[in-house]
Formats: C-alpha cells, structure tokens, sequence
C-alpha cells in the first residue's frame, strides 16, 4: 500500500467491547497516512439521543475502545518515525486523500460529498480476533445508581501538541456531558519552565486545537475553553459543575479541589479517571508517580521528539 497523505477510515460496531479485530487494519492505514489520519467509529450505540444509553455505566468499556484505538495507531507511527501527535482537520473531509473502510461493514448513510467523492479503499478485518473475544457489559453495583450523563464536565490540562492521551481525555470528558463541556487550558505563565520551551505551542493555538477536537467529536455539546491559572479554575467557584475528568497521574489534584468545594460550600464533584497510556500500552499502572509521568504519553514525550527530529 503506497503511501498517502491524509485519510480517513470508517469502521463499523456492533458492541462497544475492544475491536481486537481491528488491530490490523488500524496498523496498515496507519503505515499508509503520512500526515493526517482520522479513525471514525460507527455504532448506535453511540447516539446521545438513545434513551436507554447510559454513558456513565458504559464509561470504562468506551475508554478501552479508544485507548486500543489510539495506541494501535500511535505505535504504528512511532515505529516508522512519523510525529507521534498531528493536528487535526477543522473541517472534516476537506483535504483528504483517500477513504479506508473495513471490508463486510455496511455503508455509512449521510456522509458529506467530500467524502463520499474520495476514493475507496477496503482492508480486511481480523476475523478469527473477533470470533474468539467476548463482550461483556457494565453490571457493577456502583453502576446501577448513576445517572446516565451530567450536564457540566469540567476537566483541565496543557493540551500541548493534542495527543491521543489528550484526546482520550476530552473524548471521555465529552462522553458522559449532557450539555456543556468546560476546558481549562493552563497558561502560558504556568509553562516557563517546561522543557523545549521553544516548541511549545501558543495558548491560542493549544485553545483553538483542543476546541476543534471536541466539536468533531460531538458538536451537540456547548464548549467552554478557559485559561487555566491554578489548580482549581472554574471548580472553585462555579456551581452548575457535576463532573470532573482527571487522569491517573493527576488524581491528586482532584482531593485538592473537593476541600476547595467544601470550604467555598459547592456541591460535591463525581470524578472520573481516565487510564494512563503509554505509546505501546493501554494502561500504566505504576505506584510510583513521577515514573509514571516519565513512562507516560505525554507532550514533553513529543516536544522531545520534534527537537530530536528537526532538520
């Protein structure tokens, strides 16, 4: 497969188990895009509209779809020395090169004409993967008594060189909302002394980037992108806030945020944490937290990468 700039590959589900069987088709497209790739997952499942769909409870089974996802064509990438973070289409279709689909899957109904103009490309499923993995469904008592979304998520971080870590993140954060999204995007007061200051994005672009991310991924949610000046940012005093989307590593900061909310006398806030990936791993789990951050998927990672690899 000769290689092609940017593309775009749909893939149909019929569970929202880990697609095992996709592994292989997610690795050749990947090996194939030399710039862009956008992976688009198809599945009723998925409709916000669906009454009976409840994101919360579906919560752990949809991050290790994507998390799979993500670090399928992350490693890819890496292994053939390609940046492992791009930037992401504002208009989807635009400017694309070729359209993958897997092979068996049934057509994708309404896709734009610069789409469905582009030329066609099937891969092959693995079918022996899939014969042999079972699905199972969230039935944890802890569960049965959550609401099926929030109506405000809030979630914060750097959102340097958007990585699939960062896109996990805010894809989950956008997964169990309801109505709106809040982003806190720390400053660039809070970043002088990170290292390879020098290709560090602008807070603009950091803002820009990881608004249009979220409204790809679901552009029936209000977003909200803030600057980030402290641990707390809107948390310390916005009340109509529900949720809070954290990772692993920043976990601490959740505890931090509670005793603000208490003395400020704000409700309580239902966190979420997210699973530390690595490029190679789907999950980190090291008790140690400083290497967890030096093991991690991160934007130093990829900062690193862009000075070692410049011409």
């Amino acid at each position: 497969m000769s290689s092609i700039k940017r593309t775009v590959l749909f893939a149909h589900l019929q569970d929202i188990g880990v697609p095992h069987h996709l592994g292989p088709a997610i690795a050749s497209v990947t090996a194939a895009t030399t710039e862009a790739l956008v992976i688009v997952l198809v599945s009723q499942l998925f409709h916000a509209a669906e009454s009976t769909s409840n994101h919360v409870q579906q919560w752990d089974h949809v991050q290790r779809l994507l998390t799979y996802v993500y670090v399928k064509a992350t490693k890819t990438a890496q292994d053939l020395g390609k940046d492992p973070s791009e930037s992401f289409p504002n208009n989807f279709g635009n400017g694309m090169d070729m359209c993958f689909r897997i092979q068996g899957d049934p057509p994708v109904a309404h896709l734009p004409d610069s789409i469905e103009t582009l030329p066609q490309v099937f891969v092959v499923p693995d079918k022996a993967i899939e014969a042999h993995v079972q699905h199972s469904v969230c039935t944890t008592p802890s569960c049965d008594t959550s609401p099926s979304s929030y109506p405000v998520v809030v979630l914060g971080g750097t959102f340097d060189h958007l990585h699939a870590g960062h896109k996990i993140l805010l894809s989950m954060a956008a997964w169990i909302a309801s109505t709106k999204v809040i982003v806190g995007v720390t400053d660039d007061e809070l970043l002088r002394n990170k290292s390879n200051k020098n290709v560090l994005e602008s807070m603009a672009v950091r803002m820009e980037r990881t608004r249009s991310f979220l409204q790809l991924f679901r552009p029936d949610l209000e977003y909200e992108i803030v600057p980030l000046r402290d641990v707390y940012g809107p948390t310390s005093w916005d009340p109509n806030i529900q949720a809070l989307v954290v990772s692993m590593e920043t976990l601490p900061g959740a505890a931090s945020i509670d005793n603000k909310r208490s003395v400020e006398s704000l409700p309580p806030l239902r966190t979420f944490v997210i699973d530390v990936i690595s490029s190679e791993s789907e999950k980190l789990v090291h008790e140690d937290m400083e290497m967890l951050k030096q093991t991690k998927l991160s934007s130093t990672f990829i900062r690193d990468w862009i000075v070692k690899n410049a011409v």
